[in-house]
């Protein structure tokens, strides 16, 4: 019986330079896409950050938010008041231990960041449209499948 056997490729020096050049283009595109959006709703890009992993989280105890975010207490507590009175986030104490104070996202603050990655993707989807047939598939093989491949063994 012919088993699978998995291949497992490095990634060359010149291959690894031209996917961080990629990322390093395609995030310096992505913040000067959301520049504008979160100017519109008074948010900072670490505000912006804290929502998107709040977006992944059912919940987060502000201390956790401090130390995620590499902030104070005090500071991490001000980033969480502004985002509060824009109606993206609600604070809450834990019914475990009613000293501990919990995050959580509104549906608003889900919104926004639904729609920042929608922009995301299209804009990413934009700067892959832009290369030639070739380059999109090494950009492809190189970002996707450069890691591992599955190929049947030749017993």
């Amino acid at each position: 019986m012919k088993q699978a056997s998995y291949s497992h490729s490095r990634m060359t020096q010149a291959e690894a330079q031209n996917l961080a050049d990629f990322v390093m283009f395609s995030q310096r595109n992505c913040i000067l896409r959301l520049s504008p959006a979160l100017n519109e709703g008074k948010v900072s890009y670490p505000q912006f950050f804290l929502l998107a992993y709040l977006a992944e989280e059912d919940c987060i105890s502000m201390s956790n938010i401090a130390r995620m975010m590499g902030h104070s207490t005090a500071a991490a507590t001000g980033m969480v008041d502004k985002l509060e009175d824009l109606g993206y986030i609600k604070r809450y104490t834990a019914a475990a231990d009613r000293r501990k104070i919990m995050v959580r996202i509104t549906e608003q603050g889900q919104e926004l960041i639904d729609r920042m990655k929608n922009n995301i993707a299209r804009d990413l989807a934009d700067m892959m449209a832009q290369d030639d047939p070739a380059g999109q598939q090494n950009r492809a093989r190189n970002v996707i499948a450069r890691r591992s491949t599955i190929r049947p063994s030749q017993d």
